[in-house]
């Protein structure tokens, strides 16, 4: 989001430093003016999985331009867009599942169960802000590892390179168990739980098939 503001132009890392810096004072201030200091905790710990989400492409990114991958791959990974189709598809699905199957027959929500019963529009404006750029990590995770997959299943490498390109592969994995820490927010919610802990267990099973298929 920094990075399309029009006429800035900073380092990736420093807009990652910024990412993090706005989202934390932006929870600060909620939890100070609507006196939300256990949501803010919750607030945090998204903010930490996001940034870290945002530093892991970032450092996938530069490591996988940096190797000789062919061109179509090179395409398929970084040309496509398809993660923003992903991330859109699993936003949508959270906020259906926010707004239209959590309250039913539920006496506290995710949503007032961390901001209230009657939350303040500001706050909810946040949250679905925050939840939106973790899934759009998430979506860059499941196509940078199905992406992966199909690349060492359909070229050969030298052993130098494939060794190189498969500890490339490891960083949507390093995201993936990142993204656990969300857990202890979702614990008593088993759909919500059994999405996250799916995902993480999908990816991990991508990039090991890669990984074996780039070393044999």
């Amino acid at each position: 989001m920094i990075g399309a503001i029009p006429g800035l132009s900073i380092s990736p890392r420093i807009a990652v430093a910024l990412q993090i810096a706005g989202f934390e004072i932006a929870v600060l201030v909620m939890a100070a003016v609507y006196d939300f200091w256990d949501a803010a905790l919750v607030g945090t710990l998204a903010v930490l999985v996001a940034g870290g989400g945002s530093a892991i492409t970032l450092r996938m990114g530069d490591k996988l331009r940096s190797l000789p991958v062919p061109a179509a791959y090179r395409r398929l990974a970084f040309g496509s867009r398809i993660e923003i189709v992903l991330s859109v598809l699993a936003y949508v699905a959270l906020v259906t599942y926010l707004f239209a199957v959590d309250p039913v027959g539920a006496e506290m929500t995710l949503l007032t169960d961390s901001l209230g019963e009657d939350p303040p529009v500001p706050a909810v404006y946040l949250a679905l802000l925050l939840a939106w750029d973790v899934i759009y990590r998430i979506g860059i995770a499941w196509w940078a590892s199905v992406a992966a997959l199909w690349r060492s299943w359909r070229y050969d490498f030298d052993p130098e390179v494939a060794r190189a390109i498969a500890r490339a592969d490891l960083w949507p994995l390093a995201f993936a168990v990142l993204q656990l820490a969300l857990v202890p927010i979702v614990w008593d919610r088993p759909l919500l739980l059994f999405a996250l802990i799916g995902h993480v267990v999908a990816v991990t099973t991508v990039v090991a098939l890669s990984v074996v298929l780039l070393r044999t």
